[in-house]
Formats: structure tokens, sequence, C-alpha cells
């Protein structure tokens, strides 16, 4: 899936428009797009990218997110867990 088409999908499932960004997604929202990404459901998997959004769905309070989280980070390297750190960051700084 293209980088546009990944980012038009992600701001759906937040329920956020280009107006009104992400800031505002919820918990859940965060948490579904983590379990999209781990799956692969509608968009290739990828566990840096699942990990990312239950990292953000952790900090806003999800606790299922928390044992996904951990779960994916178990079978990924050491990088992997940084980078999708680093994307989490780097997403809350634009949102």
């Amino acid at each position: 899936m293209a980088r546009a088409d990944m980012q038009t999908f992600e701001m759906a499932t937040l329920g956020a428009t280009p107006n009104l960004g992400a800031a505002l997604a919820s918990a859940d929202a965060l948490f579904q797009l983590g379990l999209q990404y781990s799956l692969g459901r509608e968009v290739d998997a990828d566990a840096v990218t699942a990990h990312k959004w239950f990292n953000l769905a952790a900090l806003r309070g999800n606790q299922a997110a928390k044992d996904y989280r951990a779960e994916i980070a178990a079978d990924m390297t050491r990088a992997q867990v940084a980078e999708a750190q680093r994307r989490a960051r780097e997403w809350l700084k634009g949102n």
C-alpha cells in the first residue's frame, strides 16, 4: 500500500480529518490500528507500525494495548522496537 494511502487509511481509522488532525484520537482507535497492522487487515502486516500504534494506545490508557505491545516486542529486534518508539514520539510531536 502506498504511503499516501496508508496515511488516508490511518486518518479514517482514527476518525480524523486533515483540518483537525489526529490529536484527539481515542485509545481505542489507536488500538484498532495496532490490531490492523499486527494482523495485516486492510494493510500489509508490519510489526514496527503495530508496536507504534499499541504504544500510543497504551499511553492513552488502553490496557490491552500494553499486552499486545509486549507480545509483539518479544518477536522484534531491539532496533525494530527502537524504530517503533521513535515513530510513536514523532507522531506525538506532529499531533
